[in-house]
């Protein structure tokens, strides 16, 4: 049985922890407010980009016209997984619903006689996958916190790394891995394909589809060159929604966790304050009667 000292020892470390974890929650509930604002704008946005493609590329008989990069190559063997997951932990299971929607995909392709190729953003990511599947991992990306903010410029710069090596025929498909932000207590790890497009069933939502639905639009210049100045442009909005989307999801997640966490502290803190207090009523009660015992002695 443990001591008094070590009992008190352990409830002095258990309210330092509490204390940590609900500060923690404080400024993950600040963050989320921003992260989510942020996410949510971004997605409208999106969805034009989304639909004017489609637009485009539906009201077209040729697609001979179209560049690689929307009719896709004539090899389909080669695929680029970009999972975006999250540099810091703390955040429940966010991270590992993404890394198991990843094996998945991954598994499904290497069934198939495909070649993987992953490429990681998030250090989380990579020390899921690593352990099974560091041989297909072509780089770790570090994500460049700015004030907890995340910046359109590295989306941009991981875009045109992408283009470079479609262009290149290093790849013939990219897909992304993020979570979509629904609510703290939910994020829904998604798998979207967003290179080449037109064989891309996922990449028209709903507000796109009835946009291309109820428009039709005669376009200047051609329709070639404008996908040809969007497509690259749709990619980084592509990435940075899922960085939007992943840094309200990792703030919700770490939030209901350090919430979680605080409680689980509280109660083990009423446990072994009961504990404390019972062994130090055991021990009084054991001095009393040897007190007594030797007062009857004398």
């Amino acid at each position: 049985m443990p001591s008094l000292k070590d009992l008190r020892n352990r409830i002095n470390g258990v309210i330092s922890t509490k204390k940590i974890t609900s500060a923690m929650k404080l400024v993950a509930g600040a963050r989320l407010k921003r992260a989510q604002i942020a996410a949510t704008t971004s997605r409208p946005y999106v969805a034009k980009i989304e639909g004017l493609i489609n637009n485009i590329t539906s009201s077209v008989q040729n697609i001979e016209i179209f560049p690689k990069i929307v009719k896709g190559s004539e090899s389909n063997k080669i695929h680029l997984i970009i999972l975006i997951t999250s540099d810091r932990g703390l955040c429940g299971g966010f991270n590992t619903a993404m890394a198991r929607l990843a094996k998945k995909r991954i598994n499904e392709l290497l069934n198939s006689n495909k070649i993987v190729q992953i490429l990681c953003i998030g250090k989380k990511g990579y020390n899921q996958l690593k352990r099974e599947y560091k041989d297909l991992i072509i780089d770790t990306i570090i994500l460049p916190y700015k004030s907890n903010k995340v910046d359109y410029e590295f989306a941009q710069k991981i875009s045109h790394r992408i283009l470079m090596m479609y262009e290149n025929d290093k790849f013939d498909f990219v897909s992304i891995i993020f979570s979509l932000f629904r609510s703290p207590l939910k994020q829904e790890p998604q798998l979207k394909q967003i290179i080449p497009v037109l064989n891309n069933d996922e990449n028209t939502t709903k507000n796109s589809v009835e946009s291309i639905d109820k428009e039709i639009y005669e376009y200047e210049p051609e329709e070639e060159y404008i996908l040809k100045n969007l497509i690259p442009h749709n990619i980084s909005i592509q990435i940075y929604r899922g960085l939007l989307e992943n840094a309200a999801g990792e703030e919700g997640a770490r939030m209901i966790a350090m919430d979680n966490a605080t409680r689980n502290a509280g109660e083990l803190i009423d446990s072994l304050t009961l504990n404390y207090n019972r062994s130090r009523q055991a021990q009084i009660t054991k001095e009393l009667i040897e007190v007594i015992s030797g007062a009857e002695a004398v």
